[in-house]
């Protein structure tokens, strides 16, 4: 992908191909005005179990989620997520090479500090992954929503679960790595950035440097919603 800024819903632990898009910009704004939308990467990651791909899903408020801005969707605690999530990846990945020298940065999202918002939850997190990578992009927040920006390339729809299924997503080609439970299935593509750092820990980095996609807005149709 040639420099330039580009433009990023917020994200639970962001799919590889997120973070390997925000590394490779020039800039990155995140979407700060927008409403929120259900099933998408804005409150659920995908991991690797023993079964396969799994998703874990931050429960929200249920109060017109679709028609409330972003940074005031409020995060429910009428089920302990936080337990489970926790326990879902230590189970996942306890054996891999690096979740040892990660776990005592993530553990605090899930045992200490309880956040009330999503957006608040998801920035503080993305920047310890940040950290963790040792990655330190140019980033902001719009100050206000735009359904076709003019000067960024839009990306806030087309990083999606449900386009995984297109055949023109861009990041089908995702370089395979060694995944846990690798003797047992074939490399799984797509999923959070927690497996990617678990599993190649420092080497991280290069990886999404190193990885090259293309987004054919032609190609690839994504129509973003107005609120």
């Amino acid at each position: 992908m040639g420099k330039t800024e580009i433009l990023l819903s917020t994200a639970y632990l962001p799919p590889v191909e997120y973070m390997a898009a925000m590394v490779q910009a020039e800039s990155v704004c995140i979407e700060a005005h927008e409403h929120y939308h259900k099933q998408t990467y804005r409150n659920r990651c995908r991991i690797l179990s023993v079964c396969g791909p799994e998703i874990l899903s931050i429960p929200v408020s249920k109060t017109t989620p679709n028609h409330c801005p972003i940074r005031e969707m409020r995060i429910s605690y009428a089920e302990n997520w936080r337990r489970t999530h926790w326990k879902t990846f230590t189970t996942c990945y306890d054996t891999s090479p690096y979740f040892l020298y990660y776990r005592d940065y993530l553990e605090p999202f899930y045992c200490e500090k309880k956040y009330d918002f999503l957006f608040d939850f998801n920035w503080d997190l993305l920047e310890i992954i940040l950290q963790l990578l040792k990655a330190s992009p140019s980033i902001r927040l719009n100050e206000t929503f735009e359904a076709q920006p003019a000067d960024c390339l839009d990306l806030r729809n087309l990083i999606q679960p449900k386009q995984l299924s297109v055949k023109e997503y861009p990041f089908n080609n995702q370089p395979a790595y060694t995944q846990v439970f690798a003797d047992k299935s074939h490399f799984h593509p797509h999923l959070s950035i927690l497996d990617l750092l678990c599993n190649k820990g420092p080497d991280s980095l290069e990886y999404l440097q190193n990885w090259k996609w293309n987004y054919d807005p032609i190609n690839v149709g994504c129509e973003f919603e107005r609120p």
